[in-house]
This record gives C-alpha cells, sequence and structure tokens, in this order.
C-alpha cells in the first residue's frame, strides 16, 4: 500500500467522522475519528498538526456525549502536539467546568481569549467563573466585614452592582430549566446521547438540581455507561439523599455492573422511602432470584476470592 493511500484513508476518515459529528452521531464520529488517529500514527506520526485537530475532534465527540474524562485527556494530547490550539482549550474548559473544576477550566476560557479576544464562548466561560467564585466567597466567609458580602448585603434596587450579579444567577438558573426541557424533549424521541448532552449544559449552569442528574443518568442507562450512571446517582443524592430515581436507576447500574450487594442496598433503601414502589419490588425479587440460581461453581470462586483478600 503506497503512502499516498494511507493518507486518503485517514483524511477520508476524517471527513466521515465530521459528518457524522454534524448529524449528531457522536458515538460513531469517535469510533472514525479513533480509526483516523490510528491510520495516521502507522502512516505519519510525526504529522502533528493534523493529529492534533483528530485528538480536538474526538474531544468533541466525547464532550457532546458527556464524557468529560476521555474528552480532557483528547484535550490534552491535542494541546501536547500543537499547545495554543483554541479549539482543544476550549473544549477542555467545556470539559473542567462540566466536572466543577472551575478554576481550570477559566485559566483555558483566559489562554483562548488571549489568543482570540473575540471568542464569545470565552467571555461567557469567564464570566461564569467569576459569579461562580463570587457566590462562594459570599457563603464561605459570611461576615458584612468583607466589601463583597456588604455589597451582596444591600437592597438589589440601590446597588447596581448587586443587582446585575442577581439577574445573572436568575438568567443562568431560566437557562439550565430551559436545557434540561430540551433534554427531556429528546429523551422522548429516544436520542439518549443527544439529551445527556443538554443535561450536561444544564448542570453546566446549575449544578444544584438532583434531576438534571438522574435524567443524564437515565441516558446514560439506556447508552450502557454504567459507571457514569453510577456517579450521576451518587451526584443526585449528595443534593437529595432519599431521591427515589436516583436510588433506582444506580440500582439498575449496579445490577448491569453486577454489584448484586450494592444494588440491593440500594433497592432496600429506596422501599424505606416507598415501601409499595412496584418497579423496585420487582427488580429487588429479579436480583434476589438471580442470586439464589447463580451455579455452585461461581459461588466458590467468589468464596475464595474473598478468603484469598483475607
Amino acid at each position: 500500500m503506497t503512502s499516498k493511500t494511507k493518507v486518503k484513508q485517514w483524511a477520508e476518515l476524517k471527513l466521515a467522522g465530521n459528518e457524522c459529528f454534524k448529524t449528531g452521531q457522536y458515538g460513531e464520529a469517535t469510533r472514525i475519528y479513533s480509526l483516523a488517529i490510528s491510520e495516521l500514527h502507522k502512516s505519519n506520526p510525526k504529522n502533528v498538526e493534523d493529529l492534533s485537530v483528530l485528538h480536538s475532534n474526538r474531544a468533541a465527540s466525547y464532550l457532546k456525549e458527556g464524557n468529560c474524562a476521555e474528552c480532557l485527556k483528547d484535550c490534552n494530547l491535542s494541546l501536547e502536539l500543537v499547545p495554543f490550539n483554541v479549539k482543544s482549550l476550549l473544549r477542555r474548559a467545556a470539559a473542567s467546568e462540566a466536572q466543577e473544576r472551575y478554576r481550570l477550566a477559566y485559566v483555558d476560557y483566559k489562554t483562548a481569549l488571549q489568543l482570540d479576544a473575540h471568542l464569545v464562548a470565552a467571555h461567557e466561560g469567564a464570566n461564569r467563573y467569576t459569579l461562580h467564585t463570587y457566590y462562594i466567597h459570599v457563603e464561605v466567609f459570611p461576615t458584612l466585614a468583607d466589601p463583597i458580602v456588604r455589597l451582596s448585603a444591600a437592597p438589589p434596587q440601590r446597588n447596581g452592582i448587586a443587582r446585575n450579579h442577581d439577574l445573572a444567577a436568575e438568567e443562568d438558573l431560566r437557562r439550565a430549566g430551559l436545557l434540561k426541557e430540551e433534554g427531556n424533549a429528546l429523551v422522548k424521541k429516544g436520542a439518549h446521547a443527544q439529551a445527556a448532552e443538554k443535561y450536561t449544559q444544564s448542570i453546566f449552569h446549575y449544578g444544584k438540581e438532583a434531576a438534571a442528574f438522574t435524567n443524564r443518568a437515565l441516558c446514560y442507562l439506556a447508552l450502557k455507561r454504567y459507571h457514569d450512571a453510577v456517579g450521576d446517582c451518587g451526584a443526585a443524592l449528595a443534593i437529595d439523599g432519599a431521591n427515589v430515581k436516583a436510588l433506582y436507576r444506580r440500582a439498575q447500574a449496579y445490577k448491569e455492573l453486577k454489584e448484586v450487594k450494592s444494588c440491593i442496598r440500594d433497592l432496600n433503601k429506596l422501599l424505606e422511602v416507598e415501601p409499595n414502589n412496584t418497579a423496585a419490588i420487582k427488580l429487588l425479587q429479579e436480583v434476589q432470584q438471580q442470586e439464589q440460581q447463580q451455579p455452585p461453581q461461581e459461588k466458590k470462586k467468589k468464596s475464595k476470592t474473598k478468603k484469598n483478600k483475607r
């Protein structure tokens, strides 16, 4: 196979990935970009610019799917190959923000603005960080000796700056609600990957509503991303410890991960809150029955494993 043919292969794969991305087929786009990266590594590993672009493109697909961990990995690889790639900086900032790593996100947003002062997304991201740290400062240091707290204590109509902060917070909350509703509509259509993206964006704006996390967990279950579903249910339960949907969906994820004890624990806790929840009762019976029907050899293996651990 000639080098020209190999070049054609990875370039065509890149274009195919771009088309999938444009039509919202983010999982397929991720797969194709991975093939393109592999082909380019084989044919011309010194082509750092195109490798950087491919990693950045795959990062965008991961971000759309709500897979922030993989997005961060690809952004880091892209920026190692070509430092100050603006798209990679913005995508890494968005992924960091989704994981509530606000300071890291802010640094990337500000770096992107130094490269291009007209980037709207970078301006908005930097402003969200400023607003976030403002409220954290007020919560952690509640003393009228602090000028920021004195500012927040003043009546909004008498203080333009405080009023602006209130309006910004209200706008974030409004935007989060709209994005969540968009996600709900996509779930009804069965578009779980796109819905997960909407819930992720909703969480960007307001990350203290359990429903956004339980809704995204539902999407992750449909996409068979069970570990991510467990994580989102945990986040929802940190907000509302008796959230029935979070307990049930985490139990579903634990069942798929074959973590039977954790599954039963969540279902029992759910039934303490809602003793007549038929879905939870049915799932608990299924899990307990599966455990009883487990082959004796498998049980012996597990008992031996436990002894070895001791």
